[in-house]
């Protein structure tokens, strides 16, 4: 083998790797899974001169730089504050935003669901009659009715983490059995628009519609989109199978199952702060304006979060995937 010919063709990547292990730390998403290739590339090399042409001086110059980014790929982690950090300034909401197209079209769509529902269940006294006795629809929507003690069924506190478990087994059900083709995912979406519609046209029936908007729409703004966000996550993973794209189907397979999981554990918190404005404020003595007030608040400081640190983060580079080093090696692809 020629050496001269050898470091001619590779001399490019050992720059690019010496480069990256030089910004260690600091890497885009792109620039990290570089870096891995890279110096996995370049240990090859190394190996290759060991065992062909071992030129003493071309062995420490590649060992020292393999050696390096070794260090940089398996070193001493980040301390944990900062993996949080990154991870709801960068992954998380870098993975909503990238993904709005699908959470946005299921949000569209259930709400539609729900409005259609709704005008239609409480036009229709057949349909009304079907769902609840008089004594029932009196018990359910008169004032102090079921609708209005739900939430203050239980203590604050007991209350707000029933609702997140609640929610968070509904958000878990819409991001990880999106895998079989959407189809658990469209079921869970159509129960939950028919559930809210059927509330809301009892509550309209008896003329208490403004109590029933009262009581939904503190912490409803900020559940509902928490759910459908999973629920996009999950319709997309769905697709995923149908259609990989240029990608084997397991590599895509792969890539989209790790942004749910980075969606699972963002979506955690997001759901934690609607139960506890469920179990605190839905429930409280505050005006009605002040309580959905509240939950406006909540909302269009999630939708900023989205559209301006995610954007930000996605237009860095960021692609939403879990942490390089946990995402595990992938076989190589015909381009």
């Amino acid at each position: 083998m020629d050496v001269d010919v050898f470091v001619a063709a590779h001399q490019a990547e050992w720059n690019r790797l010496r480069d990256l292990v030089g910004r260690a730390g600091k890497l885009s998403g792109p620039d990290a899974d570089e870096l891995v290739t890279l110096y996995q590339r370049v240990a090859t090399h190394l190996s290759i001169i060991r065992s062909v042409a071992p030129d003493p001086v071309l062995v420490a110059q590649l060992s020292g730089l393999v050696a390096k980014a070794r260090s940089a790929v398996t070193g001493s982690h980040s301390p944990a504050w900062r993996e949080v950090g990154l991870f709801f300034t960068h992954r998380f909401p870098a993975a909503l935003y990238l993904s709005r197209r699908w959470w946005l079209a299921s949000s569209a769509a259930s709400i539609a669901v729900m409005a259609i529902a709704a005008v239609w269940i409480a036009g229709d006294p057949q349909v009304l009659a079907s769902l609840a006795s008089p004594e029932e629809f009196k018990d359910l929507t008169a004032p102090g009715g079921k609708y209005e003690t739900y939430y203050t069924s239980d203590p604050a506190g007991s209350f707000a983490a029933r609702v997140w478990t609640n929610n968070a087994w509904v958000a878990a059900t819409c991001l990880f059995l999106g895998v079989v083709l959407g189809v658990p995912v469209i079921y869970a979406l159509w129960a939950n628009s028919l559930n809210l519609a059927i509330g809301a046209a009892l509550m309209s029936s008896a003329g208490r519609l403004d109590v029933f908007f009262g009581l939904i729409l503190p912490h409803g703004l900020l559940e509902l989109t928490a759910v459908f966000v999973a629920a996009g996550t999950g319709l997309k993973l769905g697709w995923t199978v149908i259609d990989p794209g240029r990608r084997s189907r397991t590599a895509a397979l792969g890539e989209q199952g790790r942004s749910v999981v980075v969606m699972a554990l963002g979506l955690t918190v997001v759901l934690l702060i609607s139960g506890v404005i469920e179990g605190f404020v839905t429930p409280s003595g505050l005006p009605t304006w002040a309580r959905i007030g509240i939950g406006v608040i909540a909302e269009v400081a999630f939708l900023l979060y989205v559209f301006v640190v995610g954007r930000r983060a996605a237009k860095a580079g960021e692609v939403g995937d879990v942490d390089w080093r946990y995402a595990g090696d992938s076989r190589p692809e015909a381009g």
